[in-house]
C-alpha cells in the first residue's frame, strides 16, 4: 500500500499541510519519495503520523516530538529516554486530567443549581 500526500491526508482527516509541517519538523523521518520527488506513505508512516497527531492533541510540544523522534531514529538503545519523555508526559496528562475533572464537577454543579431554579419558578 502506497498512499499519496492527498491520499494519506484524507485517509488520516488532517489537511496536506499538516503534513508537510511535521516533514519540515524532522517528525517524519522514515518518509520516503518516489524518483520524482513525491512523498509515499506506507502502512508505518500512517501510524506514525497517527502517533504524532494523538501526541500533538494530549498538549505535547513540537519541541517534545521532536526530542522523540531523535531518540526513536537512534534506535532501541534510546527506549529509556523516550519512557521518561512519556512518563513526563504522562504525568502532565493526569494533572490536566485532574483540572478538566474539577472543571466538569464545577459545570454540573452550576447546571444543578439552574435546574433548581427552573423547577422552583414552575411551582
Amino acid at each position: 500500500m502506497s498512499l499519496s500526500i492527498k491520499e494519506a491526508s484524507e485517509r488520516l482527516g488532517i489537511p496536506p499541510h499538516t503534513i508537510r509541517f511535521y516533514e519540515r519538523k524532522g517528525l517524519l523521518p522514515f518518509l520516503q519519495r518516489d524518483p520524482y520527488g513525491n512523498r509515499i506513505f506506507e502502512e508505518r508512516d500512517m501510524e506514525w503520523i497517527n502517533l504524532m497527531i494523538w501526541f500533538r492533541a494530549t498538549g505535547m510540544t513540537v519541541a517534545e516530538l521532536e526530542q522523540f523522534v531523535e531518540l526513536a531514529v537512534q534506535g532501541d538503545s534510546t527506549i529509556p529516554q523516550r519512557q521518561d519523555l512519556l512518563e513526563k508526559h504522562k504525568q502532565k496528562l493526569q494533572e490536566r486530567q485532574w483540572e478538566l475533572d474539577r472543571a466538569f464537577e464545577a459545570v454540573n454543579l452550576k447546571l444543578a443549581k439552574y435546574a433548581e431554579i427552573q423547577n422552583e419558578k414552575r411551582k
